[in-house]
């Protein structure tokens, strides 16, 4: 057994490095208009994009934060992962053929079709400032922190230099291609990774479940917790991880960027139902390995410490070489994701409406330039974090108090056809507001409410104030908005001729039935 890194290990790592600026270059040869840069022609079929959602979204944090806390409190943090299953039915149910028939770029695009402009700029900011600021940089700087367990003779910008170069030529390169088809690759890394990690793990546990469950604490492996539980109470799990759920899986731009890039409505919803089940995979080798390691390396000052602990001194040489190499793919997945969305946004959403002559060619140059520019930001400030340990803490509550109001004005306003511009424009500025205030007299110990409760208290208080206004203000055009309002056949879109076992409403009653399985055993 390994005891360090091998240059064995090294050498994976740097080789795995080369493939991918190989395959992104490769790619940047075929990538010539702007529709091919931030959408990849349109021409992804259902496997690339289920492997690039599941890619996109486990990041090097996510590993290592889900592992940690499984090791110290329990595996109830794994609700994110496998209720992710929820959304997205949700999101093929309803957004995918709405998405896919409104010719959108990016998410905003579609408030704009929907309601007005108003909308689409405020939310498209807000996206842009979250992705460079929290998801962009916050990538960055975990997958550096992560790096120096196995290194630890490594500053920050060691590591957030070299992989914001990297994720970022080739994704200003290659485009939204090169993204999912390295996403795909690193998907694939990342499982085979962690499945050799949780095969040995449990190898020296004897394969015996018993003797997993031996030696955790009582309630370790229960997912409902009680009212007052710091990490996960059971209201939150109702009222709040089913919105913030919807927000990422279907309104996103950095998540659904791959879904509108699709071949067409049957494949983008195929894809997503790859995604819902490959969710419910880190609960079992990434979730509950943090778990079995309680009694192989006992008494860890810090979580967090477990997975790259386990890896050094349980893998072999040559698969500890390929494991960093799946940490590495975690890191770029989110980064080369977020630069393609960010970028995205603001080409389409700002450059091109104020430019409506300019030539296509040009739009893709300007893409181009504001990927390689965001990649310097994002790189610049990770290092930064490190000096606002406590407010980066903060940070990341901060998606709780923009997802009420856009959670709304999609739930809502897809069905709602007297919803207007007023009611969505005055729903997202009182809907942040409010959200704000909640987080800040939550933080001044004046009314602490965890924020999946607030972000159930959010929503309700946004639908009231979409309803009231859209009811107090003139009614929109019904022949303008009936494309982007729901119809019910709209859920056999895409399905005509398929088999009943090809059909995506059968795979979601699997994936239903396999969550609801998943909720039984870890109740």
């Amino acid at each position: 057994m390994s005891t360090g890194i091998s240059n064995i290990d090294l050498i994976i790592i740097v080789l795995y490095f080369i493939m991918i600026l190989g395959i992104g270059f490769t790619i940047a040869r075929r990538t010539r208009t702007s529709d091919d840069l931030f959408l990849g022609g349109r021409t992804f079929g259902w496997a690339l994009i289920g492997l690039s959602l599941f890619a996109s979204n486990v990041s090097s944090a996510t590993i290592i934060g889900l592992s940690g806390a499984a090791y110290t409190t329990g595996i109830v943090n794994s609700v994110y992962e496998w209720l992710s299953g929820i959304p997205l039915i949700v999101a093929a149910l309803i957004f995918v053929p709405l998405y896919l028939r409104s010719r959108i770029t990016t998410i905003p695009e579609f408030l704009e079709k929907r309601f007005d402009r108003r909308s689409q700029v405020f939310f498209s900011v807000v996206t842009i400032i979250m992705s460079i600021v929290v998801e962009m940089a916050g990538g960055l700087y975990a997958g550096a922190i992560v790096m120096q367990a196995f290194f630890p003779d490594l500053q920050i910008w060691h590591v957030t230099l070299p992989l914001a170069i990297v994720a970022g030529v080739y994704t200003a390169f290659g485009g939204l291609k090169a993204v999912v088809i390295t996403d795909a690759i690193q998907a694939i890394i990342l499982i085979v990774g962690c499945s050799v990690l949780t095969w040995m793990l449990y190898a020296k546990l004897d394969f015996s479940w018993a003797n997993v469950v031996a030696n955790v604490p009582e309630g370790h492996f229960s997912v409902v917790r009680p009212i007052g539980d710091s990490a996960l109470p059971w209201p939150g799990l109702i009222l709040g991880v089913p919105f913030l759920g919807f927000w990422y899986w279907s309104t996103n731009q950095y998540i659904i960027q791959r879904v509108l890039g699709a071949r067409d409505i049957r494949q983008a919803r195929w894809g997503v139902m790859l995604a819902g089940f490959l969710k419910i995979v880190p609960l079992f080798i990434m979730v509950i390995p943090g778990a079995m390691a309680i009694s192989i390396l006992p008494n860890l000052p810090n979580g967090d410490a477990v997975f790259p602990r386990a890896v050094i001194e349980i893998l072999p040489v040559g698969m500890v070489g390929i494991v960093l190499a799946g940490l590495l793919s975690a890191i770029m997945s989110s980064v080369d994701s977020t630069l393609n969305s960010a970028s995205t946004l603001l080409v389409v959403d700002f450059i091109k409406p104020n430019n409506p002559d300019i030539a296509d060619s040009q739009l893709a140059r300007y893409g181009r330039i504001t990927t390689l520019t965001l990649m310097v930001v994002a790189a610049l400030w990770a290092p930064m974090i490190a000096n606002f340990q406590g407010l980066w803490d903060y940070l990341q509550e901060m998606f709780s108090i923009i997802v009420p109001p856009v959670v709304v004005l999609f739930l809502v306003g897809v069905f709602y056809k007297r919803g207007n511009g007023h009611g969505a424009f005055w729903t997202l500025v009182t809907g942040t507001l409010l959200g704000v205030m909640l987080f800040a007299v939550g933080k001044l110990e004046i009314l602490e409410i965890h924020y999946t409760i607030r972000v159930g208290i959010m929503v309700g208080v946004s639908i009231l104030v979409f309803i009231l206004v859209s009811a107090m203000t003139e009614a929109p055009n019904q022949e303008e908005i009936e494309p982007y309002i729901f119809r019910r056949e709209l859920l056999s879109d895409g399905m005509e001729g398929v088999p009943w076992y090809l059909d995506y409403r059968f795979h979601a009653l699997l994936l239903v039935i396999m969550m609801g399985y998943v909720l039984y055993v870890f109740w």
